[in-house]
């Protein structure tokens, strides 16, 4: 007789290992990838053109991966095999970022990165999803979300202190000081792959009731609504003045902030992400996905406008901490949206479709963001992607339903 597995804060214990899953990763990722803009401009001295190239590049080919994988997590009814080879991908590449030189080796180790966050995502959003029902749906994304975010504080946290005993309060960052990250970084990413190895469980489906077991229709948008197409037609918008947050550090640089007050600040912007995100969650299970998305679109409009005017280092620490609080609102909601709008078969390509959106949309938003930046001003990205993100909240109240 098999025992059923008790819950953990009231939810399914996917919900809860695919989390620790989550923090270790971000942990790992905050340490050694959050800083390659400052690693690009202040040890390779590379343009912000450059800048936008690989960070746009790299988060389209996670698009493009995420698409592929949530379809064929759907077609073999198999979510967990795709995200051990995403996660154990992702840890292989990161090691290699210590012998990096130039902005393509950057650029390589990036793609490989995003290779495997690609392959895991959509699968492991589509556990989540398959693992609560449908009245605590944002709940769990956001107790997930709060978790990985939790891994990011944890992650800066130690960046900060390594940072400031290699190299102080120095306003560029050394390569000696990225190496000892990238060296600390991996440990936690190896740990992680045991952890979903072991302890998170592929839902079964029973022989009667329930979903279908015939294969799903093979079409990537067949299937879906109308709806679920104009959300991700509304996140394109949004996306395309939402470019690569390699911009936002290079903002907080340009602005006189030191390293280690980058990383700092990063650490708020993370507290806020992850103490929002639960409470975001659950708002939305009570007054729906909409109301809450256009919220945050509208907070993060005001933080882009900011970013745009600021002049004194104190406005940037409260703008990266407003910064947080967009994402705690929006990540999870959004997830969670994207569960409500679809068939339950169709979640893992639903899942390719939504990432897949945003993620091809980052690479011309990065690029113009970059152009922006070089031919005006720093802070001409910063008024771009307000517009656009006030275009992004009418037409989700305008035009989605839930």
């Amino acid at each position: 007789m098999k025992l059923r597995r008790r819950n953990i804060f009231g939810l399914n214990p996917n919900v809860f290992f695919l989390g620790i899953v989550s923090l270790l990763t971000d942990v790992s990722s905050e340490m050694i990838f959050t800083l390659v803009p400052l690693f690009l401009a202040n040890v390779l001295g590379a343009a912000t053109t450059i800048v936008g190239l690989v960070g746009g590049l790299s988060e389209s080919t996670d698009a493009v991966f995420r698409i592929f994988s949530g379809w064929l997590s759907d077609r073999v009814r198999r979510r967990k095999p795709l995200a051990i080879l995403g996660y154990s991908i992702s840890t292989i590449a990161k090691p290699f970022m210590y012998l990096a030189s130039t902005w393509g080796a950057v650029l390589a180790i990036k793609f490989g990165d995003r290779v495997g966050k690609g392959i895991r995502t959509s699968p492991r959003d589509a556990l989540v999803a398959d693992s609560v029902g449908a009245g605590e749906r944002g709940r769990g994304f956001g107790l997930h979300r709060a978790m990985d975010t939790t891994g990011a504080v944890l992650g800066l946290a130690l960046a900060a202190i390594i940072i400031y005993l290699v190299q102080g309060g120095g306003l560029a960052l050394s390569l000696k000081t990225y190496q000892w990250l990238v060296v600390v970084g991996i440990v936690p990413a190896v740990l992680a792959v045991p952890v979903l190895l072991f302890f998170v469980r592929e839902r079964r489906e029973s022989s009667s009731g329930g979903v279908s077991r015939k294969l799903p229709r093979v079409g990537l948008t067949t299937g879906f609504n109308t709806r679920f197409k104009l959300f991700l037609a509304v996140m394109a918008v949004f996306t395309l003045g939402n470019s690569s947050d390699f911009f936002v550090i290079l903002r907080a640089q340009n602005l006189g902030s030191s390293v280690v007050y980058v990383v700092l600040m990063l650490v708020l912007f993370n507290i806020t992400y992850a103490v929002t995100s639960l409470p975001a969650g659950m708002l939305s299970d009570r007054l729906g996905r909409r109301r809450v998305i256009a919220v945050g679109w509208f907070i993060y409009a005001l933080v882009y406008l900011g970013f745009a005017v600021a002049s004194e280092l104190w406005q940037v620490w409260l703008l990266f901490a407003c910064y947080g609080v967009y994402y705690g609102v929006v990540e999870g909601v959004a997830r969670a949206f994207v569960a409500d709008l679809v068939p339950e078969d169709k979640r893992g390509t639903a899942y390719g479709l939504y990432h897949g959106v945003v993620g091809l949309t980052l690479l011309p938003a990065s690029l113009i963001a970059g152009w922006l930046w070089q031919a005006y001003s720093p802070a001409a990205p910063f008024f771009f992607g307000a517009a656009l993100a006030f275009l992004a909240m009418l037409g989700i109240m305008g035009v989605v339903r839930e």
